[in-house]
C-alpha cells in the first residue's frame, strides 16, 4: 500500500506541473481536434483509475466504521458523524458524490473472514475492470445498483454470470465485439439482466415504488412554490403524453400557423425552456380537470381556486392578491388571469371584516358560447402555438373590469401560457366585427400589422375556397 501512496503522490506532482504549464496559458485553444479528443480520452482513463482508488478506500472506510463500539469506529476517531462527512472532508466532494462512492463500493468491496483473510466481492468481475481502469464510478453504479438490489432473491451463481457479462461489456471484450459500453448503456443492460434473473418478477419493486410515490409542495418563496416528489412510471408517462400533446407545435393537424407570405424567419421559436413548458402543461391539465365536472366536489361545488384582491388594485393593476391555501401573495396580474378564465363572485367586506354583501357569479362564458368560440378560433389564436381548443381558456379581449362583455364578440381562445403572459409577450389582440385579429410584437415581425386568425379549420377551408 505504501508503494501505491508514493506513486500517487509522485503522479500528482507531475500531473499538476504539466496541467498548469499546458492549460494555464490557453494552449488548448490552438490544439488540433485530435489532441482535444485525445486529452479527453486520457484524462477519463486516469479518472477511472482514480475512481478505483476512491471506491476501494471508501469501501474500507465503511468497513472500519461499522463496528459495534462507536468510539473504535474510523469515523469517530477522525471526529466525523458518519462516513459521508469523512469522505466529504477528505475528498472535498459534495454529499451526492460521497453517496455515489458508497453505493459503488457495496458491490465491489472485499469482505473479511473470521480469520482475517479477504473474502471475494459480490461482483468480482466488475471489481476487476474497475481496478484496471476500464470502468469508472458512473458505470460501476449503473451495474451494481440493479444487481445488488436483487442479490437476496437470485442465486449467487446467476448473479456472477450477469456480473461477468456486464464487466466484459464495460471493457469492450464481450462476445459481440462491441466497443466499451458507456454508463447509460450499462445501466440498460443491467436492468435487463435483473428483470431476467429475478424470479419474483416486478412485485417487490412495484410494492417499493408504491411506498415511494408522492408529491410534496414546499413553502412559497420568491413568487414560486417548490415541487418535489416521485411519480409512478405510468403516471409520469401520462404526464409526459399531456406535455407532448400541449407543447407540440404540430398538434394542429398539420395546419400552418404562419401568416400568408411570411417565411420561416417571420416568427420566433417558443422561448420557454423544457421545464417551463412542463409547468404550463401541468397548469393547463389542472385547469381542464377542475372544470371537467368529473372531479369530486368540495362543499357541493367543483374544486375552485379562490383569490381575493381589492377592487381598486384590480383596476389599477397594482398591489397584491391572495390565493386561498398559499401564504405568499401573488401579483394582481395573476388574479386577473384566473378571473378572466373563471368565475367572479364579488364579496363586499366591511372595515371590521364583516361580510356586507354577496354578489352572484358572473362573467364566465357558458358552454354554448365556448363551443361557438372554439368553432370560430380552432385553438389558441397566437400564431405558431397550435394548442387545441379543448385545452384553451377563453380570454376577454376587453377586460371585464373595463366593462368588457362576456360575449362571443369579446372572447378568444388562448392556451394557459399565452393567456397568463399575454401582457408580457407583446402580442396584441383585437376584435374586428366579431373576428379576432392578432399583431405580433416588433421583435418577432419587423413591420407588425393586424392579421385575422386562421387556425379554425372552417376558416382555412373558406380561405382555400377563395384562393381557388
Amino acid at each position: 500500500m505504501e508503494a501505491l501512496l508514493d506513486h500517487l503522490e509522485g503522479a500528482i506532482e507531475q500531473a499538476r506541473a504539466h496541467v498548469t504549464r499546458a492549460l494555464g496559458d490557453g494552449q488548448i485553444l490552438a490544439a488540433s481536434d485530435d489532441h482535444v479528443v485525445r486529452a479527453l480520452n486520457l484524462a477519463a482513463e486516469l479518472q477511472r483509475l482514480t475512481d478505483a482508488v476512491l471506491v476501494e478506500s471508501v469501501g474500507e472506510v465503511v468497513r472500519r466504521s461499522a463496528g459495534p463500539d462507536r468510539d473504535l469506529r474510523l469515523t469517530a476517531r477522525r471526529g466525523c458523524h458518519d462516513v459521508s462527512e469523512l469522505v466529504q472532508r477528505a475528498t472535498r466532494m459534495g454529499p451526492a458524490s460521497a453517496a455515489r462512492l458508497q453505493r459503488g463500493a457495496k458491490g465491489v468491496a472485499l469482505g473479511e473472514s473470521l480469520s482475517g483473510g479477504a473474502l471475494p466481492a459480490l461482483l468480482p468481475a466488475m471489481r476487476s475492470v474497475l481496478l484496471e481502469g476500464e470502468v469508472g464510478i458512473d458505470g460501476l453504479v449503473a451495474v451494481s445498483g440493479p444487481l445488488e438490489a436483487m442479490s437476496q432473491r437470485v442465486p449467487l451463481e446467476s448473479l456472477r454470470v450477469a456480473d461477468a457479462v456486464l464487466a466484459a461489456e464495460a471493457s469492450g471484450t464481450g462476445p459481440d465485439g462491441t466497443p466499451p459500453a458507456c454508463a447509460d448503456l450499462l445501466r440498460v443492460q443491467a436492468q435487463a439482466w435483473a428483470a431476467a434473473l429475478d424470479q419474483d418478477g416486478a412485485e417487490p419493486k412495484e410494492e417499493q415504488a408504491i411506498r415511494m410515490r408522492g408529491v410534496t409542495l414546499g413553502v412559497a418563496r420568491d413568487g414560486v412554490v417548490p415541487l418535489r416528489g416521485a411519480l409512478l412510471p405510468e403516471v409520469a408517462a401520462q404526464f409526459q403524453r399531456i406535455c407532448d400533446a400541449i407543447g407540440s407545435p404540430h398538434v394542429g393537424d398539420g395546419v400552418s400557423f404562419r401568416p400568408e407570405g411570411e417565411g420561416d424567419s417571420g416568427f420566433a421559436d417558443d422561448p420557454r425552456s423544457s421545464a417551463q413548458k412542463r409547468h404550463d402543461a401541468l397548469a393547463t391539465a389542472l385547469s381542464v380537470a377542475a372544470s371537467s365536472e368529473q372531479l369530486p366536489t368540495i362543499g357541493g361545488a367543483a374544486p375552485t381556486l379562490v383569490i381575493s384582491v381589492r377592487a381598486e388594485d384590480l383596476v389599477s393593476d397594482t398591489g397584491w392578491a391572495h390565493v386561498d391555501g398559499i401564504d405568499e401573495p401573488v401579483s394582481v396580474r395573476a388574479a386577473a388571469h384566473v378571473g378572466c378564465a373563471g368565475v367572479i363572485q364579488r364579496v363586499l367586506l366591511g372595515g371590521n371584516g364583516r361580510i356586507q354583501r354577496i354578489g352572484t357569479e358572473e362573467r364566465v362564458f357558458n358552454r354554448h358560447q365556448r363551443r361557438a368560440i372554439a368553432l370560430r378560433d380552432g385553438g389558441c389564436i397566437i400564431p405558431g402555438c397550435g394548442v387545441r381548443a379543448a385545452w384553451c381558456e377563453i380570454h376577454h379581449v376587453t377586460d371585464h373590469a373595463q366593462c368588457g362583455p362576456t360575449h362571443t364578440d369579446n372572447g378568444v381562445l388562448l392556451c394557459w401560457n399565452h393567456h397568463r403572459f399575454i401582457d408580457h409577450g407583446g402580442w396584441k389582440i383585437r376584435m374586428n366585427q366579431g373576428v379576432p385579429e392578432v399583431m405580433a410584437p416588433p421583435w418577432i415581425e419587423r413591420s407588425p400589422r393586424w392579421r385575422p386568425v386562421t387556425t379554425s379549420r372552417t376558416r382555412l377551408l373558406d380561405l382555400v375556397g377563395r384562393r381557388t
